[in-house]
């Protein structure tokens, strides 16, 4: 008998949210179903302690996730940026993510730059049970991606970038007795993005007034159980704009705010459908079919305006992240900020705090995350990210010679 099940730790943020929500119509609780959700947590401390955003920050090695553009208007030459975080430590001690970025800038007018970035996402361990309750295999399902990227100013204030992606997803396994191997799931994806930005003088003061927009893994489904079960990858539409102005000598503080849309269609609700009777089922069947074969580019046009509520559905689909980060001398960094999805849509709302502390060569970023509701399992969330700034790098060494 062929055994395959998907793993589905990876989906417990999700369900555990769901749990929590405060929505009194359960029927109307609908959220965005994709596969490798993991492609959709912020990699790095600085995004994540403003609420998780950073679609028209100042660049930086970890821009790659973000906004991939903006690494045109990098002031560095090159650097590279190591994340880890702890994912669910409250349910479980061996979940993380681990993030490598980084980009370098080339070219005689210091105007492009390419770029690549490695996630790695392991769900612990995992152990499985065999016929009659014997002991099974134990398992260390695991999600990645890679993916390089090129990005170019199109003029002083305008730049553009693309990224194309890699992406493994090892969640099945077979049990052995069935003789049965099988293999993780792939796929390819694209990003591509813009950001500009400007310095208007508001007063006495030269002020920084940026816009980003970045969309993100636009690609091909993941397969599992040798393509039974396709499932949309996290398409995302970022638009963001941030304006930083000084404070004093040495003292500025930024203002962002992230809007999202996932481009993937909603899944038809069984409450759409009289599904008591024969003609409502077969409709509510045929739906459900008709979503599950849809195409990746088909469903980025049809998630606009399928939301079974109608356009106040549309609205509640849409996440947003406000926060701020006060700089001194550009050394030392403090952050905070908020992030908010409907409760009807995965009710994750939380509060992002960080600090950073920089030096020529590296520095060192952390964050915390404090969800509003009490179970959510993303309560007490930590973030680490270390950046080593090549430019820095080289002085230093130069200076010792």
């Amino acid at each position: 008998m062929k055994i395959l099940r998907h793993i589905i730790l990876l989906c417990l943020p999700l369900a555990a949210c769901m749990q929590a929500s405060a929505a009194s119509d359960k029927d109307q609780f609908n959220p965005i179903e994709t596969g490798v959700t993991s492609l959709s947590i912020a990699p790095d401390a600085r995004g994540a302690s403003m609420g998780d955003l950073g679609a028209a920050t100042d660049p930086d090695a970890n821009s790659q996730f973000w906004n991939p553009s903006k690494y045109a208007f990098a002031y560095s030459q090159a650097a590279v940026s190591l994340s880890y975080t702890p994912w669910l430590r409250k349910l479980v001690n061996d979940i993380f993510l681990a993030n490598l970025a980084g980009y370098w800038k080339f070219g005689s007018e210091d105007n492009q730059a390419v770029s690549a970035s490695l996630r790695y996402f392991s769900l612990g361990e995992v152990n499985t049970s065999g016929p009659g309750g014997d002991a099974g295999q134990s398992l260390n399902p695991y999600e990645m991606s890679f993916d390089v990227g090129y990005s170019r100013k199109l003029s002083e204030k305008f730049s553009m970038g693309i990224v194309f992606r890699y992406i493994y997803s090892d969640l099945g396994f077979s049990e052995s007795y069935a003789g049965d191997q099988t293999t993780g799931a792939s796929a390819f994806s694209a990003d591509i993005s813009g950001y500009y930005t400007t310095y208007p003088v508001i007063g006495r003061n030269e002020c920084q007034w940026s816009w980003g927009w970045d969309i993100s893994n636009i690609g091909t489904k993941v397969s599992y159980n040798n393509g039974e079960n396709p499932a949309f990858l996290p398409t995302n539409l970022r638009l963001g704009t941030s304006f930083m102005f000084p404070l004093a000598d040495y003292h500025t503080l930024a203002i962002n705010l992230d809007l999202n849309k996932l481009l993937v269609p909603t899944r038809p609700r069984e409450s759409q459908y009289d599904v008591n009777t024969p003609e409502g089922e077969r409709e509510y069947i045929e739906a459900v079919e008709k979503w599950k074969n849809m195409s990746p580019f088909t469903g980025i046009f049809k998630s606009f305006g399928d939301a079974p509520g109608g356009f106040k559905e549309e609205l509640r689909e849409i996440t947003w992240s406000l926060g701020a980060e006060y700089a001194y001398n550009n050394q030392f960094f403090l952050r905070a900020g908020y992030y908010y999805e409907h409760e009807l849509k995965g009710n994750r709302q939380y509060f992002g705090f960080g600090a950073g502390f920089s030096l020529n060569v590296v520095r060192l970023d952390a964050s915390y995350m404090l969800a509003t509701a009490q179970t959510s399992p993303l309560d007490q969330t930590l973030r680490f990210s270390l950046t080593f700034d090549m430019d820095g790098l080289r002085d230093l060494v130069g200076k010792r010679r």
